[in-house]
Parts: C-alpha cells; sequence; structure tokens
C-alpha cells in the first residue's frame, strides 16, 4: 500500500484516539472517579459497562468507518486509476471531516450511550447497583457533550490529515490525465457554519460543563464546603478543551491564507508558473479557485508581452540588417552565437534573454550612419572609418530614449561595449580585460566570428576553420580568454544544434 494512504490512516488513528482521550476520559472520568460516590465493587461494574459499550461503539463505528474509506483504499491499490475514479476519491477525501462527524454523532455515540444507559438502567433495576435512577438522566446530558466535543476536535484534526491524501490524488490526475483537480468552488462546509459552531462549543463547553458539575456537586454529593477543589477541577478541564479547540480552529484558518500568502510572494517575485493547492472544501477553495485563474491569466498576459517583446526586438534587427542586403540575418545569428555562449558560461535564464536582446540590437547604432559610409564596398577612409566607430555610443543613446527607460537599462552596456578589444585598444571607451562588461565581450566575438564568415559584395566569406583559427589567435587579446575558448572549443555543436533548430523550423 502507498506510503501516503498508510500516513494518513495513522493519522486518523491518531486523530481517533486524542479525541476520545480528550473528550471520553478526559471529561467522562471527572465525573466518574471525581463525582460519584461509588464502592470499588460498583466502580468495577460501572468500569464492565463501559468496555462492554465501547466494544459495540468500536464495532458498530468500524463497520461504517470500512464504508467510508473503501474508495479511497481501492484508488491506492489501483496502479492507474481512470479519472472518473480520482473525481470521486477526491470528492470523499474532502467529505471525511464531515463523516467523521457522523461516524461520531451515529455510531460512536449512539453505539455508547444507548448500551451503556441501558446496561446501567438495567444494573440499578436488578439491585447490581446501588445509584439513583437520575444518574441515568445526568448520563443522557453529559454524553452528548462528551460526544461533541470529541467531533469538534476530530473534524479539525482530519481536515488537516486529509491534505496530503488530496495532494496525492492531484498529483496522479495531472500525471496520468494532465487535469488538475479541484471541487471547483463548491463549498462543503462553509467558513461561517465552521466558525459559529466552533465558538459555540469553545464557548459553552465550559458552561455547561461547570453547570453539570456544579449541579453533581450540590445535589448528588451534597458537598458545599469543597468548592473550589470541585471548580478548580471544572475549570481545568474547561481550559484544555478551550485552548485546544482554539488552535485547531486557527490551524485550519492558517493553512490556507499561509499557502495563498506564499504564492503571491512567488508572483511578486515574477514567478507566474505558481500554482496554490485547491485541497480546501470550504470558501478558500474559492478563493484558491480565484487566485489560480488569475495567475494564469497573468502568465497568458506575461506570455504575450513576451512574444511582443520578442517581435519587436526582432522587428528592429530586421530592419537594420535590411539596410544592406549582404547583412541579412547578421543580427539573428550574432544574437544564436551570443547565446550559445552564454549558456557555456551556465549564465541563468534571464541573463540569457537579456544577451539575446542585446546581440538583436548590437549595431542599433547603425542607423544614424549615413548609407554612403555603411554601404561602402571599398577602404573606408580614416574620418569614415569614425563615423562608423560612433555607432555603439548611438546605438546606446537610441535605447535610452525608447520608455520606459528601466526596461532598456540591461541592454545598454552590451550594445555600447561589443567593439571593446580585450587589450583595451577597442573603442569607444578603451576598456580593458573584465572591466569590459560581460555582455559585450560575449557578443564581440559571435559578431567577428559571424562578419569573418559572411559573404560581402568585396569578398566571400571565410570557412569556419579559418575564422575559429583566427579566434584562437586573437585569445586574451582581441577577445576574452575563457569564452573564446568554450566557443572553440564547442562550436560543432553549436552548429549541429543551429542546423537541428533550422530542419525543425522548416518543417514547422
Amino acid at each position: 500500500m502507498h506510503i501516503t494512504y498508510r500516513t494518513f490512516i495513522k493519522k486518523l488513528i491518531r486523530n481517533y484516539v486524542i479525541g476520545s482521550l480528550a473528550a471520553v476520559f478526559g471529561v467522562g472520568g471527572i465525573f466518574i472517579f471525581f463525582a460519584l460516590k461509588v464502592s470499588a465493587e460498583e466502580i468495577v461494574s460501572l468500569l464492565s459497562i463501559l468496555f462492554i459499550s465501547l466494544v459495540v461503539m468500536l464495532f458498530a463505528e468500524f463497520i461504517v468507518f470500512s464504508r467510508h474509506i473503501r474508495p479511497i483504499r481501492s484508488m491506492f491499490l489501483e496502479s492507474s486509476p481512470d479519472f472518473s475514479m480520482l473525481q470521486s476519491v477526491y470528492f470523499q477525501t474532502h467529505r471525511f471531516p464531515i463523516l467523521a462527524i457522523k461516524r461520531i454523532i451515529g455510531p460512536h455515540f449512539l453505539g455508547l450511550s444507548l448500551p451503556a444507559m441501558f446496561m446501567l438502567w438495567l444494573g440499578i433495576h436488578s439491585g447490581l447497583l446501588d445509584l439513583p435512577h437520575y444518574y441515568i438522566l445526568l448520563a443522557a446530558f453529559g454524553l452528548p457533550l462528551v460526544a461533541c466535543m470529541h467531533a469538534f476536535i476530530e473534524f479539525f484534526l482530519t481536515s488537516q490529515s486529509i491534505r496530503p491524501v488530496a495532494m496525492h490524488i492531484r498529483q496522479v490526475s495531472m500525471d496520468l490525465y494532465n487535469i488538475d483537480l479541484s471541487l471547483n468552488g463548491e463549498v462543503l462546509v462553509s467558513i461561517q457554519r465552521k466558525f459559529q459552531f466552533s465558538t459555540f462549543l469553545i464557548g459553552t463547553f465550559p458552561l455547561f460543563l461547570f453547570s453539570l458539575g456544579e449541579y453533581i456537586r450540590q445535589n448528588v454529593l451534597h458537598e458545599s464546603h469543597d468548592y473550589w477543589k470541585w471548580t478548580g477541577i471544572i475549570l481545568l478541564a474547561g481550559i484544555v478543551f478551550s485552548s485546544l479547540g482554539a488552535w485547531v480552529l486557527s490551524k485550519e484558518v492558517q493553512h490556507p491564507i499561509t499557502s495563498l500568502y506564499k504564492g503571491l510572494d512567488s508572483v511578486r517575485s515574477g514567478d507566474f508558473d505558481v500554482r496554490t493547492a485547491d485541497i480546501y472544501s470550504d470558501e478558500f477553495s474559492m478563493l484558491v479557485a480565484g487566485f489560480n485563474h488569475m495567475v494564469s491569466g497573468l502568465k497568458e498576459r506575461e506570455t504575450m508581452n513576451n512574444l511582443l517583446i520578442q517581435s519587436y526586438f526582432s522587428t528592429l534587427a530586421a530592419a537594420l540588417d535590411a539596410r544592406d542586403p549582404y547583412t541579412a540575418g547578421h543580427s539573428e545569428r550574432v544574437a544564436y552565437y551570443s547565446v550559445r555562449i552564454g549558456k557555456l558560461a551556465r549564465l541563468p535564464e534571464d541573463e540569457l534573454d537579456i544577451l539575446h536582446k542585446t546581440a538583436l540590437l548590437h549595431d542599433i547604432g547603425k542607423i544614424g550612419v549615413r548609407d554612403d559610409v555603411l554601404l561602402k564596398e571599398g577602404k573606408l577612409t580614416d574620418e569614415e572609418f569614425e563615423q562608423i566607430k560612433q555607432h555603439p555610443v548611438l546605438g546606446e543613446k537610441i535605447l535610452k530614449e525608447i520608455k520606459p527607460a528601466e526596461s532598456m537599462a540591461p541592454l545598454l552596456p552590451g550594445v555600447r561595449s561589443h567593439h571593446e578589444r580585450y587589450d583595451g585598444r577597442g573603442y569607444p571607451d578603451g576598456l580593458t580585460g573584465n572591466g569590459i562588461p560581460l555582455m559585450g565581450r560575449i557578443i564581440a566575438i559571435a559578431d567577428a566570428f559571424d562578419a569573418m564568415t559572411s559573404d560581402r559584395p568585396y569578398r566571400k566569406g571565410m570557412p569556419d576553420e579559418k575564422a575559429l583559427s583566427i579566434l584562437a589567435g586573437g585569445k586574451g587579446t582581441q577577445w576574452d580568454l575563457e569564452l573564446t575558448t568554450l566557443f572553440i572549443a564547442h562550436y560543432g555543436e553549436i552548429k549541429l544544434r543551429e542546423a537541428e533548430e533550422g530542419q525543425a523550423e522548416y518543417a514547422g
């Protein structure tokens, strides 16, 4: 049997024991051992009655519990349960706290109280017990009090115990059918009802207990001198129950609030894949469902925005490349090589995204260079070359004009510095070594390699091997030593990956 199911059964048994000890022995024991003036023989008779009643109760409750747990057990025995079974069991799991109350009020209470009161009446009537008949009435009043206390405790403990089972069923549904199970906002027990009955019981239980105890003290025991001793016992029982009740009630509310808070915190940090598990059977189920729906909408909107932004960058790069048919696709290729180098350098996903956008726009400043200079086929004059050397600065200025400014800020260092040299002889700022921004150092390698291997009007692109040998010769002087080494060492893989992606795109 699955460990989740075994743990669930253990928790249910633990809950039952805790509720029984707190209610039956905690309250019932007070009256049996402190309130009743009976002989040792009569105590044995009362305990025998209690034992027989407990056996009847446990037998009746076991039959009902077996029927309640059977669907859940059957699901765990199935290696691949069908979806309708998962739905049914998921709903049954959420009903377990309510079923716990029904078991306690039904076979638990009736299985204990009716046999106990009948045997008590029979013992008194036969003379086996020398007790007044109104003890039966006291039992009829006290036993429902005990049952309500037990049902209250077990309801909230069971509500906490079912959560791992509900999570497991949801995971099985996702794994087998890719469907996230939910109660779809259905409220099995409203928060209002839970709080009304809980606060009513927490507030009135000590009063009922004290009233019953005081009645027994004055009218059964006929004692008035031991008031504070008796009152202390009753108050202690009431305080313990009220404290336990307040604790389980607060846990019931704290769990979904904490889950939602964690989800909100994840969304605040930009994680739109977060989902809060819909494992509640009250109005929190509606709140969680609404939260998950909101996050799904935000994710769709974020995806659409990213696609639009990516399209915007690609369109700008394509517009720039369109000025010169011989450099068509240059920005896309530089972006591709740059991202591959970034992955080899183990950059995180967010930095890879920035690198890709920066590489797409690394030459955006060439928009400000005159066509007769940019498209000149022959050798540039010194003055013309100085104009070309200004395109990184022009690119930075152009991107600074895009609003909001913070959206472009991560791209500026790479755009400005992609023509810097590792030895400090580059432009526009003459930066050296690691003083050159990382994005600029990566793009410089990709830009140089694509420029060497692409055809121009005045020359044909050189073979990849020759370009790689030139990169190898410039390691540590023109280009970053470690990054260039990575690119050269893994170029075969990069080229193979490029070909595979090209085929997949063509097939698509």
